[in-house]
């Protein structure tokens, strides 16, 4: 009998797209959609404070790497009570989520039930794809797998293909956090190509870089989508006095027109999971 335990908040909805969510029995201080995951044991939490605004929690996360020491803390113990047969984790980022070195560590203190390790490993759209893959055949049911990718697809198709029926391009700059500032990477810059606009920062498949405010100004964006990483608007409206106390920022075309969007980076934008069709529809909407 399958005994999952997600470690990603983007997994924990593959599973559940697989039709798996009832072999579910532990998940991460993260994982929170469907709801019902909230019933479930937590295997993990954040190891620093994470109640600071963004300069303190960008300091907090780099002293922590610095030293060389993760961001995230595993229960051992929780996971010997749960004995999973299989742990869920990524490979993409170590200040994201938890990470496979984080649970390689957790599982040096022994857990009985020998669990398979599954590490995902999200740079890019077609990566996701293939995460979703790696799931389902890890969990024997592969041709579910192709069934859920197949129907995704198809969804982001019909969606950018409406986009694209309009025939205009606006740029776009999507920042995923404001204090220092950070475009998006990895998956965004698609998105929004398919969604109709011209991505400004950030390269499909890298890592998220950091930018200046110098930057921003100057390529003077038609559009700005919100998007921090883990945050929803509610936290994220408190915090955009990093740019909007800034002299140039009502001289942004995008501010001036009424184009800067606050979205759920938390819930969509920063999830490499099924989801991910849910914001490209919310990007064309954004756009068009």
């Amino acid at each position: 009998m399958l005994r999952i335990v997600s470690l990603i908040a983007s997994a924990t909805e593959i599973v559940h797209a697989l039709g798996q969510f009832e072999s579910l029995v532990g998940r991460s201080h993260e994982c929170d959609f469907p709801e019902a995951v909230a019933g479930l044991p937590v295997c993990t939490r954040p190891a620093i404070s994470v109640s600071g605004d963004s300069r303190e929690i960008d300091r907090l996360v780099k002293d922590r790497l610095r030293e060389a020491v993760s961001v995230y803390e595993v229960f051992s113990d929780v996971l010997e009570r749960l004995q999973p047969t299989h742990i869920i984790t990524q490979t993409q980022c170590e200040v994201c989520a938890v990470s496979l070195k984080d649970v390689e560590a957790a599982l040096a203190a022994g857990i009985s039930s020998n669990p398979r390790i599954v590490p995902l490993h999200p740079n890019a759209l077609a990566d996701v794809w293939d995460d979703i893959r790696r799931v389902a055949g890890a969990l024997g049911i592969g041709g579910r797998g192709e069934a859920v990718v197949d129907e995704l697809k198809g969804r982001m198709c019909s969606i950018s293909r409406q986009a694209l029926s309009d025939r205009t391009r606006p740029t776009v700059a999507c920042i995923e956090w404001l204090e220092p500032l950070m475009a998006a990477g990895n998956w965004v810059p698609e998105l929004v190509e398919m969604a109709g606009g011209v991505n400004l920062f950030g390269e499909a498949g890298k890592h998220s870089p950091w930018m200046s405010w110098e930057q921003l100004v100057a390529a003077d964006p038609e559009v700005i989508v919100i998007m921090p990483c883990g945050w929803d608007p509610a936290r994220t409206q408190p915090e955009m006095h990093w740019l909007t106390d800034r002299a140039e920022w009502t001289r942004l075309r995008a501010v001036r027109n009424g184009r800067v969007h606050l979205t759920d980076g938390n819930q969509y934008f920063n999830r490499p999971g099924p989801r991910l069709v849910d914001s490209l529809e919310i990007l064309a909407g954004v756009l068009h």
